[in-house]
């Protein structure tokens, strides 16, 4: 599982459709969940399934996967925004070069690859997921940035400077606000990104909903990994919403 190297380019359908069209996938989500929950109540569970697909159980999961989540995109934010950034104001293209390769290596291996080439070489655990899944998803947020603040309108920049403004006033009150729609743009797809490559900690010790997904792959329990792999899904589909309501709202007005 690869994602794409290319810069995200930020979401405009929200415009379009207004907010009757941002609560369409909500409902849709709460929809497959409801019928995820009478499909799996309807079936004979044996103990082994019993174990596993219950309410208990499932919001445990759930929990970690979403604070896995939440720890490895803040992570991904704090490392990828302030080194495109500083990538951008050096206008070195051997500084780029270098951070864009080895932003390129995190995705050029798999990431299941790559989870366990780090368990090997650290260990397992929560910790090493964590790696794993920033090394990952640290590129579009990293691209994003350097081509957001790169794609300013020199002439902007120019009348900020010829106002008095310092270099670092300019990037604050013009090239960040003007880039913010990209940047955003790759927050999304790390975060989806994230998401659905989270299940994969589990093969290390990582917690998440990949505990539940390969029990039932493993032990051949199709209502388990069915359960578990909606769930994910239904996770995933969600972060990507939530990204869209961010890009919304935070886009500066007139842009």
């Amino acid at each position: 599982m690869t994602a794409p190297v290319t810069a995200q380019r930020p979401a405009r359908a929200a415009r379009g459709t207004g907010r009757a069209g941002l609560l369409v996938r909500p409902a849709l989500i709460g929809a497959g969940l409801l019928v995820l929950w009478w499909w799996a109540g309807s079936q004979q569970l044996d103990s082994i399934e019993a174990r596993n697909v219950n309410g208990e159980v499932i919001g445990s999961q759930v929990l970690e996967h979403v604070e896995l989540t939440l720890i490895c995109t803040a992570l991904t934010i704090a490392i990828a925004i302030p080194l495109g950034i500083a990538v951008s104001l050096s206008r070195s293209r051997a500084g780029r070069l270098v951070v864009l390769s080895l932003g390129n290596l995190g995705q050029a291996i798999p990431s299941i690859g790559l989870i366990v080439l780090l368990a090997l070489v650290i260990s397992i655990g929560v910790g090493t997921a964590v790696i794993a899944l920033v090394a990952y998803a640290v590129l579009p947020v990293l691209r994003n940035t350097m081509v957001g603040i790169e794609g300013v309108d020199p002439v902007l920049t120019e009348a900020a400077r010829g106002m008095g403004l310092s270099r670092l006033a300019v990037l604050f009150t013009v090239e960040l606000p003007l880039a913010v729609p990209v940047i955003l743009a790759g927050v999304r797809t790390a975060l989806v990104l994230t998401v659905a490559s989270a299940p994969l900690a589990a093969l290390i010790d990582g917690g998440g909903l990949g505990e539940g997904l390969f029990t039932g792959l493993t032990l051949n329990r199709p209502v388990i990994s069915v359960t578990f792999g909606v769930l994910v899904a239904a996770l995933a589909l969600l972060a990507d919403w939530l990204g869209l309501l961010a890009e919304t709202s935070l886009r500066p007005k007139g842009i």
